[in-house]
C-alpha cells in the first residue's frame, strides 16, 4: 500500500498546475456565492472542480454547447412542472423517464459535454420540485441553479484561458511524446551498454502504474472526427504497449551484447524520429528496415520494434471518410445529436436503465421516508456515472472511502474542531483551499485513485458550502453523508451486483463481441449505396471502439479484485490487452480496406480482383469468427488460412489486363501491402488464441 500511494500521489509534470487551477476555480466559485448568496453554491463548486479535471480544453472550446445544454435543461424541467406538478402519479412517471433520459444520453450523445451538463442541473433542481415551496419559489430556485453552475463555468474557462497564455501545452499528443522520450532515454543507456540510472527506470514504472485511461477520457470525450479518434486509439495503445515492453526490461535486468547495441541505437533513432514528426504534427515516416537477424538474445527488443514500426500504419488513410459523402441538402440525420451506434448498440440502453434503476431507487426512498435531506443521493448517483463509464466493481471502495474521509474526518470533523474557531470568510477560505487541494491532489492520480479524491470534494462541499454561514449544526451533515451514501449503495446495487460479474469476465466478453464486430466490419460494405454503407460504417465503428475503451477499463479493475483465480485472471487480463494492441492495428487498416471495397476516388481496384477481394474479406471475418468461438469454448472452431487468401489476392492481381493494371497500379501495390499486413496481424492473432 506504501509503494502503490507513493506512486499514485508522487509530483508529476503538470499536476501542480491542474491542482492550482481546480482550487482556484472552486475556491473562486465559493467566495462569490457566499459573499453574493448565490444558492446552489456547493454545487457550483463541485461543478468547477470536476470540469477542471474531466476536460478544461473542451470546456473552452465547448462553452456555446454547454450554454444550450443548461438552457435546454431549465426549460426541460419548466415544462415538466406545467404538465406533471400538480398529478403525483404523473410526476413520478415524469421524473423516473427523466431520470433513463438523463443516463441513457451520457452514455449515446454524441456530445459528452453538453449530455453531462444537461443532466447536472436536471438532478439538483429535481429535488427542489418535491419541496413545500410555492410555484415562484421553485421557478426561482431552479433559475438560481442555472446561474449557479454557469457562473462556475464562466470561471472555469476564464482560468484555463489565462492558462492557455501562459502555457500551452497538446493534451493528447505532448503525454504520448514524453511517453516515448523516456522509453529512447532508456534505450540510449542499453546502446552504450550501461545500466539505466534509478530516475528513468521510476519514471518508466510510474508511466505503467498510471496507465492510460485519463488519455482515453480525454480522447473518449473529445470533439475529434471518428477517424482520427480511432487513429489516436491506437496510437495510445501501441504507445502502452512499448512502455509494457519498457518496463518488462527493466524488471528482467537484461543485458544487450555489444553485437546487436546497432541495432537498438537504430531502435532509439526511430522512437525520435516518431516524436519528432508527432510533435511538428506529421505523419511519422521513421526508418524501420531491419535485418531479419539480430535481438535473438532479447526477444523482447523484437517485440518493441515491432510494435514501433505498426505506429505510421495507425495514419493510413488520412483522409476522412465524410470527405467522400455525395452531399444532400435539405436532408440531415436523425442520430446527428447522438452517436451512430445511439439505437444498435444495447450497451447504452442498458447504461440508461441501471443509472434510472439506482437514482429511481434513490428518489422513492427519501420522499418515502419524508427525509428531504437525503436528495443528495440522486446527485450522487449522476456524479458516480460520470467518471464509472466502464468502471468496475471494486471502484465503489474507493467512492465510499471518499465518501467517509470528505464527508466525516473532513467534513464533520470542521464542523466539530475548526469551524466553531472561525468569525470570518477568510478563515474558512483558507480551511476550504486546503481541503480542496488534498481532494484535487488525489483526483489527478491514476483511474486507480481518482475517484477517491472526486468523492472527498463532492462531500466536502455538500455539508460546509450548502448555506450562507459556518455550519456548526450536525444535523445537515449527517443528512448529506447518508444521502451520499445512499447513493452509493444503490449504484453498487445496481451497477456490480445485479447487472455485475467479475471484471475478468466481463472484459473477456466485450473482446469477444469486438472480434464479432470487427468481422462485421471486414464483411462491409454491403450495400453499394454511399450514403448508407457510411452510416453503416459509422455505426460499427463506434461500437467497436466503444468495446475497446470498455476492455481496457475493465482491464485496470482486474488489478484490484482478489480470489482463488487472481492468478489465472491476471494471465488472461495481459493476453487479452496483447492482443488488444495487435486488434486495434487491425481494425485501422479494415477502415482502409473498407473505402476499397466501396471503390471510392482513389481506392478503385481492377475489375478481376475485386472477386477476390471479397473472398479475403469473408475468410478474414471468418477467422475473426473463429478466435471468437474458441475464446468462449468452441475447441472445434476452425481456422483460416489467409496465407492463401492472400496469395490468391496476387495472383488476381496479376491477371488483370495490361492497361487496367498501367491506371491502378499504385492502388494496386497500396492494397496489396495493406492486405499483406491485415493476413499477417490477424494470423499472429489466431495462432495466438
Amino acid at each position: 500500500m506504501r509503494e502503490f500511494l507513493k506512486e499514485e500521489l508522487s509530483p508529476r509534470p503538470g499536476r501542480v498546475a491542474l491542482v492550482a487551477r481546480m482550487t482556484i476555480a472552486a475556491t473562486l466559485v465559493m467566495i462569490i456565492t457566499m459573499t453574493f448568496r448565490i444558492p446552489f453554491g456547493a454545487y457550483g463548486a463541485i461543478y468547477a472542480f470536476n470540469i477542471s479535471r474531466e476536460s478544461p480544453g473542451g470546456t473552452v472550446k465547448a462553452v456555446k454547447t454547454i450554454v444550450v445544454a443548461f438552457v435546454l435543461s431549465v426549460l426541460y424541467v419548466l415544462i415538466g412542472a406545467r404538465f406533471f406538478l400538480q398529478e403525483p402519479d404523473l410526476r413520478l412517471i415524469w421524473v423516473i423517464a427523466t431520470l433513463f433520459v438523463m443516463f441513457y444520453a451520457l452514455s449515446a450523445a454524441a456530445n459528452y459535454t453538453a449530455a453531462a451538463r444537461f443532466g447536472y442541473l436536471l438532478v439538483i433542481t429535481i429535488p427542489l420540485w418535491d419541496r413545500q415551496l410555492s410555484v415562484e419559489d421553485k421557478v426561482e430556485g431552479t433559475l438560481w441553479a442555472f446561474g449557479a453552475i454557469s457562473l462556475a463555468s464562466l470561471i472555469t474557462v476564464a482560468i484555463e484561458l489565462i492558462y492557455a497564455e501562459w502555457k500551452i501545452r497538446d493534451v493528447l499528443l505532448q503525454p504520448i511524446v514524453e511517453c516515448l522520450a523516456d522509453v529512447e532515454e532508456l534505450l540510449g543507456f542499453y546502446s552504450a551498454g550501461s545500466p539505466p540510472d534509478a530516475k528513468i527506470e521510476k519514471q518508466i514504472i510510474r508511466l505503467v502504474l498510471v496507465g492510460n485511461s485519463a488519455l482515453r477520457r480525454t480522447l473518449q470525450r473529445s470533439p475529434y472526427s471518428p477517424q482520427y479518434r480511432e487513429q489516436m486509439g491506437a496510437l495510445i495503445a501501441l504507445v502502452g504497449r512499448v512502455v509494457d515492453i519498457a518496463a518488462n526490461m527493466i524488471q528482467l535486468d537484461i543485458k544487450i551484447p555489444e553485437h546487436e547495441r546497432s541495432r537498438v541505437r537504430t531502435l532509439a533513432a526511430n522512437i525520435n524520429k516518431i516524436r519528432s514528426d508527432l510533435v511538428a504534427g506529421a505523419i511519422p515516416h521513421p526508418d524501420l528496415a531491419a535485418s531479419a537477424e539480430g535481438l535473438q538474445a532479447v526477444p523482447l527488443l523484437g517485440e518493441m520494434e515491432g510494435a514501433v514500426s505498426l505506429i505510421p500504419e495507425v495514419f493510413a488513410g488520412t483522409r476522412s471518410l465524410d470527405a467522400y459523402a455525395p452531399s444532400q441538402p435539405g436532408k440531415s440525420s436523425t442520430l446527428s445529436l447522438f452517436k451512430a451506434d445511439a439505437l444498435t448498440n444495447p450497451e447504452h440502453v442498458k447504461f440508461g436503465l441501471k443509472g434510472c434503476l439506482a437514482a429511481s431507487l434513490c428518489y422513492l426512498i427519501y420522499n418515502g421516508k419524508d427525509w428531504p435531506g437525503i436528495s443528495t443521493a440522486i446527485t450522487t448517483c449522476l456524479l458516480t456515472a460520470l467518471t464509472t463509464i466502464g468502471s468496475s466493481r471494486q471502484k465503489q471502495v474507493l467512492r465510499i472511502g471518499g465518501a467517509i474521509v470528505g464527508g466525516v474526518v473532513m467534513g464533520i470533523g470542521a464542523e466539530v474542531f475548526i469551524l466553531p474557531a472561525l468569525d470570518s470568510i477568510a478563515g474558512f477560505t483558507v480551511l476550504f483551499i486546503v481541503a480542496t487541494v488534498i481532494a484535487a491532489w488525489f483526483a489527478t492520480s491514476s483511474a486507480r485513485l481518482s475517484y477517491f479524491g472526486v468523492q472527498i470534494a463532492v462531500a466536502f462541499y455538500l455539508i460546509n458550502v450548502s448555506e450562507f454561514k459556518v455550519q456548526t449544526s450536525l444535523d445537515p451533515a449527517r443528512d448529506r453523508v447518508i444521502g451520499i451514501l445512499l447513493g452509493l449503495l444503490m449504484m453498487w446495487l445496481v451497477f456490480d451486483q445485479l447487472w455485475g460479474a467479475p471484471a475478468v469476465v466481463e472484459m473477456k466478453k466485450a473482446f469477444i463481441s469486438n472480434l464479432r464486430m470487427l468481422a462485421q466490419f471486414a464483411r462491409e460494405p454491403v450495400s453499394k449505396e454511399t450514403r448508407a454503407a457510411l452510416e453503416r460504417n459509422h455505426s460499427l465503428r463506434e461500437t467497436i471502439n466503444t468495446n475497446f475503451a470498455k476492455v481496457r477499463a475493465l482491464a485496470d479493475g482486474v488489478l484490484l479484485e482478489f480470489g482463488p483465480s487472481r492468478d489465472q485472471d491476471l494471465a488472461l487480463r495481459n493476453r487479452i490487452r496483447q492482443w488488444q494492441v495487435q486488434l486495434r492495428i487491425l481494425f485501422v487498416s479494415c477502415t482502409v480496406l473498407w473505402r476499397y471495397g466501396l471503390s471510392l476516388p482513389g481506392f478503385e481496384l481492377p475489375l478481376t480482383l475485386r472477386a477476390a477481394r471479397v473472398e479475403f474479406d469473408n475468410r478474414l471475418a471468418s477467422a475473426l469468427e473463429g478466435m471468437a468461438d474458441r475464446l468462449k469454448g468452441d475447441e472445434l472452431a476452425k481456422s483460416e488460412d489467409l496465407t492463401a487468401a492472400y496469395t490468391r489476392l496476387e495472383e488476381a492481381a496479376g491477371n488483370a489486363s495490361p492497361n487496367e493494371a498501367e491506371q491502378l497500379t499504385p492502388q494496386v501495390q497500396s492494397y496489396l501491402l495493406l492486405s499483406r499486413r491485415v493476413a499477417g496481424l490477424a494470423h499472429s492473432l489466431q495462432r495466438e488464441i
